[in-house]
């Protein structure tokens, strides 16, 4: 097959050339369509019974993450100037097209009762700006009076307050969201700049419209320096601008293709996808550099040109299409975790891996075949003398001092397993965010005054008509409020039994005193006087009642805690809950941005593991092609397995937790760690043949040949991961350092382990299921005929002998 390919890449290489730009400029096009995601992960499939229920509850109530908050605190906050200010900035955000409405201190509503209509008005707090500030100490101690408003806009111990504003849901799932926010932006930071006061925004809408901003910024970030990084690389090793050139080209056009084939498949770029680019140039690298290698030992070794670009096809098509098929199987076990973002992801990767693969192999030997060839400085990289000195010293361990290199890997073993002991599983709601960044800190502002602003809801179906309006249900919720009150993560709620408490207040005349839940005598007249609900007619009572008053819900804001926490809170609350609420008679169900988020993080930490082990066993089988033998993809993948139990035992010292940001990392680094070992056998097979089946000899020469390819291929890679620390977002800065760690203990893994495995099991290890691979990586004895019109006339000659010469 490899003889067929490098006759067709090379007989028709202007058709072949032609044929790719018309392809990337294709791809190009389609890529222009692609656009940012703005909607929400969905990280749980849509009948899973969480998803369902939320589902559920925003038909009934509406989204629960589309309010944006904005906060301050300040001791100045109600001098006359400054509170009129923020009474104007409050009118100013209500008029932003995509807001439909604001809460503020300077936008309440409190309950008066009229004894004519026997019915309670719902009225401002302020009916205009208060013109002196003797009216304002009036008015500030009117809001001070209403509990409901307590922990909920404002901080009374503090002087902290906020605003919340509800958007528009179809602005927040489309571009137009970041114009949204940026007006938002700009109209409180003519507030800001003017009383010199730092204002913090935070909410789900808000959080979402930056870190997408952050995705599109980082990713021409990292596709910059990933290819700054391997041209730099590429540079040092081949001391050649054209092996820098060709190479980058190779990587420049697989970032086209990427991007064309998410505007092909109608995907989005997202936090996964986005680091696709740079994945690509970082992979497309190793295999030139596996290939450009190849290219100049074969002609240092009889300095045929046309000949040596014929061998990079024939001698190491199999093994890289190998090690490509076994990367992009690593990315690919994501598609069975049934979550969309991973799933898109796996499916992009895997199939751009492949490309890279298609691409490099097609356009390295046409393009080298229209240059001279290698001047003996191009190939000097073969005899650096470092590397040599580098390649020298692992002979040597491996040849004196096997019994050193299996008791460092024993004892990284034990180490492994105590490190993994350590780990964790948990995650955050806002999770990636680092600590210092602004948005975190704006989340710390809104926990330390109003204990958090991330949604946790409770739905209530009393399974009859009106069952809510009932103040025996009414009590019941009560209860259940002051069941989360012991929780200090839960904010103040909001629900009907807030409103009835509310109403008791207002019916005595705004008397705080009266803030609770009516007694037997007085229910009677109280809940006379609340507004009547009628379908389609617009209520105090609709964002918390459904139309039939048989469904209530109690809205709860909460601290950014772990899954961990809100597992153990949620298991904690529900026999409070079944206490309260008679199961026979209540339907009760947490739900919530915060409920989902923990299921799906369970549900992917499930799926991902599975995933893993799936791509252990797909590379186990794809090796076993190569291969055949059992024992062979055993040892195989001994070297290439360890390194994912070290990165797992230094996640667990350095307490960074299981989660679905961190998990797919043994996928990647599997995938791609197993190249090295691939090559290296494939080599060695060819060498048994040369040797007459001599292993030692044998190991010895695969080592030194691929040794050089190893070495730099894996500092490419590490590097090339390592740019990812760079990252804003916490999951991807692990990714870099864990996967560079991955690489850099697999390389020492592949180029020690694995040989000493080899020399100690020998004659175990190489039976016949081993000299008769089900692929045949080298066809040493097939004529290699390339019959090249479109080669000069001199090369066609060189050609035309490969017949000959190649034995």
């Amino acid at each position: 097959m490899w003889n067929f390919l490098v006759r067709f890449i090379l007989r028709n290489r202007l058709g072949n050339l032609i044929a790719i730009i018309l392809i990337t400029a294709f791809m190009g096009y389609k890529a222009i369509n692609v656009h940012l995601s703005y909607e929400m992960a969905q990280m749980l499939p849509d009948t899973d019974t969480t998803t369902v229920v939320y589902q559920k509850f925003k038909e009934t109530f509406g989204q629960d993450g589309a309010v944006l908050f904005i906060g301050i605190k300040d001791e100045k906050l109600f001098t006359l100037e400054e509170f009129n200010d923020w009474y104007d900035l409050t009118e100013r955000l209500r008029k932003v097209d995509g807001v439909q409405e604001v809460l503020s201190i300077g936008k309440l509503y409190t309950l008066a009762k009229n004894d004519s209509t026997r019915k309670f008005d719902f009225k401002p707090v302020f009916q205009q700006k208060p013109q002196t500030q003797a009216e304002l100490d009036s008015l500030r101690t009117l809001i001070f009076n209403l509990p409901f408003y307590d922990g909920l806009i404002i901080n009374k111990e503090t002087n902290a307050t906020l605003m919340m504003l509800t958007l528009d849901k179809e602005r927040l799932n489309n571009k137009s969201r970041i114009s949204l926010v940026r007006d938002i932006e700009d109209e409180v930071a003519v507030f800001s700049s003017k009383h010199d006061i730092q204002v913090h925004f935070s909410g789900m809408p808000y959080i979402r419209t930056k870190t997408m901003k952050m995705v599109q910024r980082e990713l021409l970030m990292f596709t910059l320096l990933s290819l700054l990084i391997a041209s730099l690389v590429l540079f040092l090793f081949f001391r050649s601008f054209k092996a820098v050139l060709f190479p980058m080209l190779i990587v420049l056009i697989s970032v086209v293709w990427s991007m064309g084939t998410l505007g092909i498949l109608g995907y989005e770029i997202t936090i996964l996808t986005g680091i696709i680019p740079p994945l690509l140039i970082i992979i497309g690298v190793e295999n030139c550099i596996f290939l450009l290698n190849k290219y100049h030992h074969e002609f240092r070794e009889h300095g045929n040109k046309v000949k040596a670009l014929s061998r990079v096809v024939v001698r190491t098509g199999n093994a890289t299409f190998l090690t490509n098929l076994t990367t992009a199987t690593g990315f690919a076990a994501f598609i069975i975790t049934g979550n969309k973002l991973l799933v898109e992801f796996g499916v992009v990767a895997a199939i751009n891996i492949m490309v890279v693969f298609v691409l490099s192999i097609f356009l390295i030997p046409i393009l080298y075949s229209y240059l001279a060839p290698p001047q003996l400085r191009h190939i000097k990289h073969l005899d650096n003398k470092y590397t040599t000195s580098l390649i020298e010293k692992v002979v040597f361990l491996v040849q004196n001092h096997r019994r050193a290199i299996y008791l460092t890997s024993v004892a990284g073993l034990i180490l492994a397993v105590f490190g993994i002991s350590r780990l964790k599983t948990t995650g955050n709601v806002v999770d990636d965010i680092p600590h210092g960044h602004p948005m975190y800190v704006d989340l710390l502002f809104f926990e330390e005054e109003f204990k958090g602003i991330l949604p946790f809801e409770i739905t209530i179906d009393t399974r009859k008509p009106r069952g809510v309006m009932q103040m025996s249900t009414i009590q019941k919720i009560s209860e259940l409020q002051d069941s989360l009150a012991k929780y200090p993560e839960f904010a103040k709620p909001i629900s009907v039994a807030e409103l009835v408490k509310y109403s008791k207040q207002a019916f005595y005349n705004g008397d705080p005193e009266m803030y609770s839940i009516p007694n037997s005598q007085e229910r009677n007249f109280i809940m006379q006087y609340l507004p009547s609900m009628k379908a389609g007619k617009r209520t105090i009572l609709n964002s918390f009642v459904d139309t039939t008053l048989s469904k209530t819900r109690i809205s709860v804001q909460m601290a950014n805690i772990g899954t961990r926490d809100i597992q153990r809170i949620k298991d904690d609350l529900q026999p409070s809950i079944d206490s309260i609420f008679d199961p026979d008679k209540y339907t009760v169900e947490l739900t919530g941005t915060s409920i989902v988020f923990l299921k799906g993080t369970d549900y992917l930490v499930n799926n991902l593991l599975t995933s893993l082990i799936l791509a252990v066993v797909a590379i186990g089988i794809l090796l076993g092609l190569l291969f055949t033998s059992f024992k062979m993809v055993a040892v195989s993948m001994v070297p290439n397995l360890l390194p994912q139990l070290m990165t797992a035992a230094l996640m667990g010292f350095l307490a960074i937790s299981i989660k679905p940001s961190t998990i797919l990392i043994f996928s990647i680094a599997l995938g791609i760690s197993v190249d090295n070992a691939i090559h290296f056998l494939s080599r060695y097979r060819l060498a048994l043949k040369h040797n007459n089946w001599d292993i030692r000899l044998s190991v010895f020469s695969a080592l030194r040949e691929t040794g050089f390819s190893m070495i730099y291929s894996s500092i490419v890679l590490f590097l090339g991961f390592a740019v990812f620390t760079v990252s804003t977002f916490g999951g991807t800065q692990s990714m870099g350092f864990l996967v560079s760690f991955t690489l850099l203990v697999a390389l020492f893994s592949n180029l020690l382990l694995l040989p000493s495995l080899l020399l100690s099991l020998d004659r175990w290890l190489t039976t016949r299921k081993f000299e008769e691979p089900l692929i045949e990586l080298f066809e040493e004895n097939e004529e290699t005929e390339v019959n090249g019109d479109d080669l000069p006339a001199e090369e066609t000659k060189e050609v035309e002998e490969i017949a000959m010469t190649d034995k």
